[in-house]
């Protein structure tokens, strides 16, 4: 009988049967509506579950899922070193990583304004891989190749930019189903726009995702149980989300109400950690069930092309997390510092968060130092959208709006056959509600619509 061990973050979704009806799991598809992503193990079906993150199971022959149990628990056991020891480890540690998983390869890096990747970066220009960097900006919004440029330029990696024009992805709606299998909305991978780019280069990518999440603040100290119940159910419902799981909800005649469902599920996961700090703990939560579920899921998108390595997910930095004192991880201060005594040079360049402030000078980022910056940024804003140049800066934007956009959109929604699964009044209401009451609501709706729309084409009768 075999046994399957999953990773502390697991990077690819792996599914087992399980014992129950052969129907679709409403409830899961309510939370999937409302977040974005599955929640736990849950899936399109009651008989078919995710194995959890960290987890060693027993598969039959059949392939069953017959036990499934920890192998690893995310704990808060922080260590009595000085913050310099906390740096020289975390130094050690980072780099040997990055080293062992991209061996003698060339190494594709996506570099953006942050400091994952810069962190990264830092690590790449002192090995002698050959490095070839990217960044893609969208059309008509900030231009985070800019900063990306600059960084690429002071480590001497051979750098590409890319532009994610309107509309990219309805030609390749079907090969991102095919990819992802539907278990993430379909305006967030950007990366699809430039797959055929992706091919044309040489290497293994290297990963920053997750890095954000593990080395900054999870929850501020004194945060109590039902306030950190409430932050992650802020942080994961997304705007319009909760309506739109609510009227599926009504609509599928689902036993209590989604709400009260919702947060009993969240508050059961949060109680099985037995973490004491409220900032661990959150961190903790996010790296078992939104790491997995959310962030990994599009990986495949870039291993659709090449490799994938990700230092922050490997296993040693997980456990390395466990035992450093929240302090030191608050506020990116062990990432910051590390780029500023490795490679001052790129701590000079801006931090796109804290822009127009760099690695030194982001604590200035607050009135009155910053109104210059932002008084000018909004007038270059406002210059652009009375020339008719609407200022991009999210995903949906460049798939939803516009005529052409419109005419694909009510294609996928309308014409698919959603009904009966989702009627056509429910449907025609978001669909409304997107375009006459608040497009920034509810676009995330529409996204999900979108999303099982293409699933119960492609998926549903397979």
């Amino acid at each position: 009988m075999p046994t399957l061990r999953t990773p502390i973050i697991a990077i690819q979704q792996e599914f087992a049967k399980v014992h129950a009806p052969h129907e679709l799991d409403k409830k899961a598809i309510c939370i999937f509506t409302a977040t974005g992503f599955f929640l736990d193990t849950d899936t399109y079906w009651k008989d078919q579950k995710v194995l959890s993150s960290a987890s060693e199971n027993r598969i039959d022959d059949n392939g069953f899922l017959i036990e499934s149990k920890p192998w690893f628990q995310w704990h808060y056991s922080p260590r009595n070193i000085s913050f310099e020891t906390a740096l020289e480890e975390f130094t050690s540690l980072f780099e040997k990583i990055i080293s062992e998983q991209l061996q003698n390869n060339n190494v594709i890096l996506p570099l953006s304004g942050g400091l994952d990747s810069r962190t990264q970066a830092v690590a790449l220009a002192k090995m002698k891989n050959q490095v070839t960097s990217y960044s893609y900006s969208f059309k008509g919004g900030f231009s985070e190749s800019e900063i990306a440029k600059k960084i690429a330029k002071t480590c001497g990696f051979n750098f590409e930019e890319f532009t994610i024009e309107p509309g990219y992805l309805w030609p390749k709606l079907n090969a991102l189903a095919g990819i992802n299998n539907c278990y993430s909305e379909f305006t967030h991978p950007r990366q699809m726009a430039v797959l055929e780019e992706f091919n044309k280069m040489d290497g293994v990518f290297s990963l920053g995702h997750w890095g954000d999440v593990l080395f900054d603040r999870g929850a501020p100290e004194g945060t109590t149980e039902a306030e950190l119940l409430e932050t992650i159910l802020k942080k994961i419902i997304k705007k319009g989300g909760l309506e739109l799981a609510e009227a599926l909800w009504q609509e599928w005649e689902l036993e209590g109400d989604f709400n009260t469902y919702f947060r009993e599920r969240i508050a059961e996961l949060l109680n099985t950690l037995k973490i004491e700090n409220p900032s661990a703990k959150l961190r903790a939560f996010k790296s078992l069930y939104w790491a997995p579920r959310w962030t990994s899921v599009n990986l495949c998108v870039f291993e659709a092309a090449h490799s994938i390595t990700l230092p922050y997910y490997d296993t040693r930095m997980c456990e390395f997390i466990c035992t450093i004192p929240e302090a030191y991880l608050a506020d990116r201060k062990l990432q910051i510092e590390y780029i500023k005594q490795q490679n001052p040079q790129l701590a000079t360049i801006t931090w796109e968060e804290q822009r127009p402030f760099n690695l030194y000078s982001f604590q200035k980022n607050k009135a009155p130092n910053n109104i210059p910056y932002r008084i000018g940024n909004k007038l270059k804003r406002t210059l652009k959208e009375k020339m008719g140049k609407p200022y991009i800066q999210r995903n949906w934007e460049l798939q939803f709006l516009g005529m052409e956009n419109d005419e694909q959109l009510q294609k996928r929604i309308f014409s698919e056959n959603l009904h009966p699964l989702i009627s056509k009044p429910l449907l025609a209401k978001f669909y409304n509600n997107f375009k006459t009451v608040d497009a920034v609501t509810y676009s995330h709706p529409l996204s999900m619509l979108l999303t099982i729309a293409v699933w119960n084409t492609n998926f549903r009768n397979k």
